[in-house]
């Protein structure tokens, strides 16, 4: 691969899984229309590792180096405010009424891909799986735009680079 990408040649959209959390991530998925979600700003995914040294006594330098947990979180900025991350945070705990009593949280994948239109046929897909949002804001300033904020985490990631 050799294409550098903007955020211009980005698109963000939901997928979903069978289950009850990804059934009720469809609701909002459908009712909102989120593939692509629309005015995503600052899209952000981050990767850790948790990797640990092991230092022998008397020595300066590590022995061995080993990965410990994963973890993959993110966040994403969007200048539409209808109520769709909301929701995929709540699900039916943000549908106008207070809910009874437990609700199910909606889990969702997540799929940015990268495509330079003047190379078409080349792209990068990025997919986050199991992803949970964990936090939401909103934002309106006297003399900007209005943006909503979630932040979110997830089980896994993955991706692929096609090329014609």
């Amino acid at each position: 691969m050799t294409s550098v990408y903007t955020g211009m040649d980005g698109s963000i959209s939901v997928a979903v899984e069978s289950g009850v959390e990804g059934d009720a991530a469809a609701v909002v998925a459908d009712e909102f229309g989120l593939t692509p979600i629309g005015r995503a700003t600052d899209v952000r995914v981050e990767v850790v590792s948790d990797v640990k040294a092991f230092h022998e006594i008397g020595q300066r330098y590590p022995t061995d180096v080993r990965y410990g947990n994963v973890n993959v979180s993110g966040s994403i900025g969007r200048a539409y405010v209808n109520g769709a991350l909301l929701r995929l945070m709540l699900g039916e705990g943000a549908a106008g009424t207070r809910p009874a009593g437990a609700f199910v949280s909606p889990t969702f994948n997540l799929s940015l891909r990268h495509e330079n239109p003047a190379q078409p046929g080349t792209a990068s897909t990025i997919a986050i799986h199991g992803v949970k949002i964990d936090s939401w804001s909103h934002h309106m300033p006297e003399d900007d735009f209005v943006l909503e904020g979630a932040t979110f985490k997830a089980l896994w990631i993955s991706a692929v680079d096609e090329s014609e």
